[in-house]
């Protein structure tokens, strides 16, 4: 093979501002970047001496490069985000992409609700946070709920009520549903809310006091001990969930980073109108033997061009990209300032910087018992180069909703992102295409067939072992998919529970039909059984999702003639779905809307 010449591109790149990309001799995407000027920046990859050995190893690999100019650096940094969040090259630093975070909610109605939400934003509701994980919003949620007892049911539940549920006698909701509380009472309840979520506690304290006040001189005992109360309550979350802060409620995301031999973790501390609402831990990958102010730079662009951003983002030392800073205040909306910590938010940094170090500890631990178990397989299965493991397993009830579920292993982790469900099609009476419900092979063969027939086609990553829970049917079908396939040279290996279907007592199933029983303290033995029953969780996760929401779409709707507000008319004259189908045509027609042919029709559907 004839070394890589890149003179004939480099006097070809102009002083623009733009992306280049380098591939190896297999077409393999190894590194993005941006630059100001494309010919200074890229030539510099070839005339430096003093180049890190990282560095040096991947330009020993550029077989191609490929440039894009841009009207602007802005522009080149957002290419350059989007390319390494889509194509992962081997060189950048990655960090994996949380598709959403947890928000709390309060919806537009005249009576609104408190609710928790990921997702796309809608302009009529109000939405605060984003929360570290939903246990923090949730937590919040509580602690809203049990100061200003706002509700929290669905519309459907909150029109159709009759008189006052549970968490009104729990003293958590205000039953708004039967008028317990007027319109202006509960706006205010919520206008208290949302300043409490604003960080203004200050002046909620100020209001509810008042109101004390005001109640009690005019002799109103009750309203004013249960403002009396939710001062008390406002007093206890004070305590425990603001950070001690001299100035004005802050919006702020406090980064730390910390280093452990080869490993390095982000640490994101999140702090909205003044309330610490939690932590979180991101590892990067492909970080090794990078300065540390570029995994910052990293994780900030990674992190923030697709979600909101605080006004103001603490580090450790003075940050210098500003073009950064600049394009994520456009894309806020609102001036977002990088800040080193000093003063107090020094005293957050250090906790940030804790928690980070705190977190690598852990994945150290983790991931020495990961290799050891990897090792063992390894040994097992004479595969010294094993890395990636693809497991697969069917979950249905009695044949409704069939769902296929892949997980991925590699590099030591679980990688979520990669994972993915597939809704197996079954046989009806107005569907001809699909499989015999409860038919658990054919349901892995279209499971198989989807997954890996692009990787027959060149595309996709190739793993190294894919696991089949299953016997040896399961496994035999997976080996016909294969051989259709032609990826005959795969390794499959079929995980049966064994007679006695107990943990420990697994059985792996060869393609030759040997099975082998390892002893239950085997590593080996542990790593594919929390492989196997990561597959289980994920697939029977996926099952109840689709089998709830069949489970829960009214009967109604699928009858013509039947809208919104006959099937609400029905749903409330006879106080459930249950009840429409027992009612008799004479009931049915009785209710408004309802005519003696559209009733007829209703009990004919629902028998």
């Amino acid at each position: 093979m004839n070394p890589f010449d890149p003179q004939p591109i480099l006097a070809s790149l102009p002083l623009l501002p733009g992306v280049y990309r380098f591939f190896d001799d297999s077409n393999e995407l190894l590194y993005v970047g941006k630059a100001l000027q494309l010919k200074k920046r890229v030539s510099s990859y070839f005339q430096k001496t003093a180049i890190s050995p990282r560095i040096r190893l991947m330009v020993s690999h550029i077989a191609r490069i490929e440039t894009t100019v841009t009207r602007s650096e802005a522009e080149a940094l957002l290419l350059e985000n989007n390319l390494i969040k889509s194509l992962k090259p081997r060189y950048n630093i990655l960090f994996r992409d949380d598709k959403s975070y947890p928000y709390i909610v309060l919806t537009g109605e005249t009576y609104p609700r408190l609710t928790y939400y990921r997702g796309a934003t809608d302009r009529k509701h109000q939405y605060f946070g984003p929360y570290p994980n939903s246990y923090a919003a949730k937590e919040s949620m509580q602690l809203l709920q049990k100061i200003f007892r706002i509700r929290t049911c669905e519309d459907s539940v909150f029109r159709n009520r009759t008189r006052p549920c549970l968490l009104h006698q729990i003293n958590r909701c205000t039953a708004p549903c039967v008028q317990l509380i007027s319109a202006k009472d509960y706006q205010t309840d919520i206008s208290n809310a949302v300043l409490l979520l604003q960080g203004r506690h200050q002046e909620v304290e100020q209001r509810l006091r008042a109101a004390m006040e005001s109640a009690s001189d005019a002799q109103y005992y009750e309203q004013a001990a249960a403002l009396r109360d939710q001062l008390r309550a406002l007093h206890t979350v004070q305590q425990k969930q603001f950070v001690e802060s001299t100035g004005s409620a802050t919006d702020a995301d406090i980064i730390g980073l910390a280093q452990l031999d080869e490993l390095v973790c982000v640490n994101l501390v999140m702090v909205r109108g003044g309330r610490h609402l939690g932590d979180k831990s991101f590892f990067p990958e492909h970080a090794e033997n990078f300065p540390l102010n570029e995994v910052l730079q990293a994780f900030i662009a990674q992190h923030y061009f697709s979600k909101s951003v605080p006004p103001l983002l603490v580090l450790e030392a003075e940050f210098e990209d500003s073009m950064l800073a600049q394009l994520l205040s456009e894309q806020a909306g609102h001036t977002v300032k990088i800040s080193k910590a000093a003063g107090e938010r020094k005293q957050w940094l250090e906790m940030s910087q804790r928690n980070a170090l705190l977190a690598l500890q852990q994945r150290k631990a983790q991931q020495g018992g990961q290799r050891l178990r990897l090792d063992r397989l390894r040994d097992l299965l004479a595969m010294p180069d094993l890395q990636r493991i693809e497991c697969f397993d069917i979950s249905h009830t009695m044949g409704e909703a069939t769902q296929a579920s892949c997980v991925v292993y590699e590099n030591l982790d679980m990688r979520n992102s990669q994972y993915r469900r597939y809704n197996i099609a079954v046989l009806s009476e107005t569907e001809n295409s699909g499989i015999t419900p409860g038919d658990d092979y054919a349901a892995m063969r279209q499971a198989l067939t989807r997954r890996y027939q692009k990787l027959a086609a060149g595309e996709g990553v190739r793993p190294d072992l894919i696991l089949i829970d299953g016997g040896l049917g399961q496994l035999h079908t997976a080996l016909e998919v294969m051989h259709e396939l032609g990826l005959n040279d795969l390794m499959l290996i079929g995980v049966a529970k064994g007679v006695e279907r107990k943990a420990g007592l697994e059985q792996l199933i060869f393609p030759d039909g040997a099975a082998v029983q390892l002893n239950s303290d085997d590593p080996a033995l542990h790593l594919i059984q929390q492989i196997r029953d990561e597959a289980h969780r994920f697939a029977i996760t996926g099952h109840r999702a689709k089998r709830g929401k069949a489970r829960t779409t009214s009967s109604l709707e699928q009858i013509s003639g039947i809208g919104e507000k006959r099937r609400r008319s029905l749903l409330t004259h006879f106080g459930g779905l249950r009840e429409v189908a027992q009612a008799s045509i004479e009931q049915l027609s009785q209710v408004d809307g309802i005519s003696k042919a559209l009733a007829e029709k209703i009990y004919q559907q629902l028998h």
